[in-house]
């Protein structure tokens, strides 16, 4: 399989990323281990999980997925065959939030911990964060990279000019800059990343990590209906909102393409987005492994010219 250069870093990782969001939610530790070392020994290597995944499940409180991916490491063998992306700035219980450099360092070292490892491959800043100073932070970030506690830095959810001024300010004060970028980007959602966000990842080769590639699972097309929302958790939560006549748009189109190549609606939304400019691997969530194997092979579908302007026609 080509891997791709992920942005800068001096990373190469496989076209798709495994978003290790489920793991402590709707994946067990049993059926994680099962999904890594699938991931893993069918040549793909990038993992993405945050800090705070999966606080939002009752009993919970932050940590849950670095700790599953943390045992599994341990228990593999396979950390480096991994590239481990992580993320710090969303408010942790009882430990506080944002991007100052007293919280990037003690939430690294958290994370450390809980994924059993002496390095982080990428280490994002969640969202921006207005009440610290970007020097501060950048200049926390680069503390961490020249101790070799992280490898690359990162951001996610920053727009362009903030991501602009991150970018100048590395270069003035000569420290690590952010090489990739997480922005939410799909079929569905293409405005907000579209535009001025994508020329500057192109303009300053930033790698893009886009999430929510399947815009919740409604881009796999099993939400065609209200009557569909109570399939998984997510449904109620996040699906409704692309129930409306361009989700259904494009719906069509994924299907009438999928049929064409002999693909699954899937693989035909994470292969627009894997040929689009910047990206070096969308992120996708399975919680089974035929789930998982229908994803990976989006890594294989090349899709023609007539495809990708279909696509492009219904989802404008």
């Amino acid at each position: 399989m080509k891997r791709r250069p992920l942005g800068r870093t001096g990373i190469e990782v496989a076209p798709l990323a495994f978003g290790a969001n489920v793991f402590g939610w709707t994946v067990d530790e049993p059926t994680a281990f099962v999904l890594l070392d699938a991931f893993v020994d069918h040549g793909f290597n990038l993992v993405d999980t945050a800090d705070v995944y999966s606080k939002w499940v009752p009993g919970n409180g932050g940590g849950e997925s670095e700790t599953v991916i943390g045992r599994w490491i341990e228990r593999s063998g396979k950390r480096e065959r991994l590239v481990v992306a992580t993320k710090v700035g969303m408010e942790m219980p009882g430990h506080g939030k944002g991007l100052s450099a007293r919280h990037i360092r003690a939430a690294c070292e958290a994370s450390l911990a809980r994924l059993r490892t002496d390095r982080i491959d990428l280490y994002q800043a969640h969202a921006e964060d207005p009440q610290t100073p970007i020097d501060e932070t950048l200049e926390a970030f680069d503390r961490l990279v020249r101790e070799g506690k992280v490898r690359a830095i990162g951001c996610s959810n920053f727009s362009a000019p903030s991501l602009s001024a991150a970018l100048e300010a590395s270069s003035r004060l000569g420290l690590a800059s952010f090489a990739t970028l997480q922005p939410g980007y799909n079929l569905y959602s293409r405005a907000q990343f579209e535009g001025d966000l994508m020329s500057l990842c192109v303009r300053e080769e930033i790698g893009v990590i886009p999430y929510y590639a399947l815009a919740s699972g409604f881009l796999t097309g099993k939400y065609r209906s209200a009557a569909d929302l109570g399939k998984s958790p997510r449904g109620e939560r996040s699906v409704k909102k692309y129930m409306d006549e361009r989700g259904f748009r494009i719906l069509a189109a994924l299907d009438d393409v999928a049929h064409r190549l002999h693909a699954k609606p899937a693989q035909v939304a994470l292969a627009w987005l894997m040929a689009r400019p910047a990206i070096s691997a969308p992120i996708a969530s399975a919680t089974s492994l035929a789930q998982l194997r229908e994803l990976m092979a989006a890594a294989e579908l090349a899709l023609d010219a007539p495809a990708s302007e279909r696509l492009d026609r219904a989802s404008g």
